[in-house]
């Protein structure tokens, strides 16, 4: 690790071809977990239900199976999955069929790449580093997952919670005191605004799944981070949904996910926290 602090005409490039290929798991998770979780929830409510089972094959899944065409089947060779440059080389197409491929696939790839890069590049190649490409994979995935399906699964947010803390046992980037208390307040923040919003409206306002991010994020970023967090992802959540919802057509009933701007803003804070809240004190004279 090192070496590669010592050269970084070496190191980035590593960085950022292994942001490509982590990229490329990244969507394969976005696309898959989803599918595969709704199929675990409905056979196991059919069992607790005592209903007869049904012949429903699971999906692929995410490590094992072979990417493939969504449209056709086709599995792909090595050669049409090489991340950016294959979807370049078919222009977007299927080699088979000639369906489209979304561009989600490259536009992930590309920003795990970028996002990784700057992780390195904020922290170093050491386990510093590591782990905020750790933490920088799971938000990637998280938010991709939420802008598709509404979705943020307990399969990443308790991993990611628990890997902050572990981290800060060995003082990665904060004691461990302030991790919990991060991690604490970050769930009992959003659970407060959610129970206040259901008893005054009786509407739930957001998913257990924001809860469960915000305190995942407050173990990577601590109690002096959860304000910030909150108060920039209200801000993008507000500008870009109201963007979103005009161009759409849509009311202000209309459910937007909110975890992809917990995700976004908590990342922000976690690589560049200390500089904004210390300009923050300068400007507000604290």
């Amino acid at each position: 690790m090192a070496f590669l602090d010592q050269n970084p005409a070496l190191g980035y490039p590593l960085a950022a071809g292994m942001g490509l290929l982590v990229g490329s798991f990244l969507n394969v998770v976005i696309l898959r977990l989803p599918r595969r979780l709704e199929w675990e929830w409905k056979r196991d409510s059919r069992e607790i239900l005592g209903e007869p089972d049904l012949y429903d094959p699971p999906p692929p899944g995410i490590v094992v199976e072979r990417s493939h065409c969504p449209h056709c089947g086709h599995q792909l060779s090595w050669y049409e999955n090489i991340p950016v440059f294959s979807w370049l080389a078919l222009r977007g197409k299927c080699r088979s069929c000639r369906a489209p491929i979304s561009p989600q696939y490259p536009l992930v790839e590309l920003l795990t790449m970028l996002l990784v890069v700057a992780c390195v590049w904020q922290w170093g190649f050491g386990w510093q580093g590591f782990g905020a490409i750790v933490l920088t994979c799971f938000l990637i995935a998280l938010a991709g997952i939420d802008l598709r399906t509404q979705l943020l699964p307990d399969q990443l947010t308790l991993p990611l919670m628990w890997l902050g803390l572990i981290g800060a046992v060995d003082n990665l980037y904060m004691p461990a005191k302030p991790a919990l208390v991060g991690a604490v307040i970050g769930y009992l923040s959003l659970w407060t605004v959610w129970w206040l919003f259901k008893q005054l409206t009786g509407k739930e306002g957001m998913g257990h799944g924001d809860f469960k991010l915000l305190a995942a994020l407050g173990a990577w970023i601590g109690l002096q981070g959860i304000l910030p967090t909150i108060l920039l992802s209200s801000l993008v959540g507000a500008i870009v949904g109201s963007i979103w919802l005009g161009m759409k057509g849509r009311d202000r009933a209309t459910p937007i996910p909110f975890g992809p701007y917990l995700a976004i803003a908590g990342w922000i804070v976690f690589m560049w926290g200390e500089q904004i809240i210390g300009a923050y004190r300068q400007y507000a004279g604290i």
